[in-house]
């Protein structure tokens, strides 16, 4: 009787975790992020040119500027690594588009003058 008890306690318990895992992927408001581990994490896919003070333009990796392991950049962010760019005199200004993902969905966004427009 007693491993039957057991078993059935077993059972129960892994049912209920395989039933919470499944529900992990169950959709949410959005095309991205369905999973809920990313539910509230937002991402920016961005394509950026800085112009340098003598009118040279190149490619700004932004992710440059993020710490090591770090992949997670949501708007104020961005914001923040461009006031530096453009405050340091490394660019005088950075402009480009992208894609913010969240939660909410896939949104654009675009970078005018070195600021982040939504």
């Amino acid at each position: 009787m007693h491993t039957l008890v057991l078993s059935a306690a077993q059972l129960a318990l892994t049912a209920a975790l395989a039933a919470w895992m499944i529900t992990g992927f169950t959709p949410l408001p959005g095309r991205w992020m369905r999973w809920k581990m990313f539910c509230r994490a937002t991402f920016t896919i961005i394509t950026l040119t800085g112009t340098t003070s003598d009118g040279r333009t190149e490619p700004v990796n932004v992710y440059d500027y993020l710490s090591p392991g770090s992949f997670i950049l949501g708007p104020p962010q961005l914001q923040t690594i461009l006031t530096h760019l453009t405050a340091s005199g490394r660019y005088d200004r950075i402009d480009g588009h992208g894609r913010v993902l969240s939660a909410r969905g896939e949104h654009p966004v675009e970078v005018r003058d070195s600021h982040v427009v939504l």
